[in-house]
């Protein structure tokens, strides 16, 4: 199992592919090294929905799983692929507590005489 946290640069619609199987798929870039990636995550069957509450530029951390396998052409011709399946999918701490974390406007009270004579402490 691996771990990502990057921003959601493409995020795609749902696809049927047969009566059985569904995936959905989205690129995350990731800016943590030198040269930003954007790499293509693939979401498939009930886990679809995951992305429904995410929009593009959000952050978000991934928790996925690399996936081989050969396929054999027609004509013979031995080919192999890679995917990165998705089965966790969460929006960052960070993103979600941008308003919590934020500091508070200050402002300078507003005073009257009254409030110059009254000795109370708050």
């Amino acid at each position: 199992m691996y771990t990502l946290t990057g921003i959601v640069k493409v995020k795609k619609d749902t696809q049927q592919i047969s009566e059985r199987f569904q995936k959905r798929e989205f690129v995350i870039t990731d800016a943590s090294g030198q040269y930003p990636q954007d790499i293509l995550f693939q979401l498939t069957q009930d886990k679809c929905i995951l992305l429904d509450n995410v929009t593009e530029g959000e952050e978000v951390t991934v928790n996925f799983f690399l996936r081989g396998r050969e396929w054999t052409s027609p004509q013979g011709e031995v080919r192999y692929f890679n995917s990165l399946d998705v089965w966790k999918l969460e929006k960052s701490a960070a993103a979600g507590n941008a308003m919590e974390t934020a500091p508070a406007a200050t402002t300078e009270p507003i005073t009257t005489e009254e409030d110059a004579d009254d000795d109370l402490p708050f």
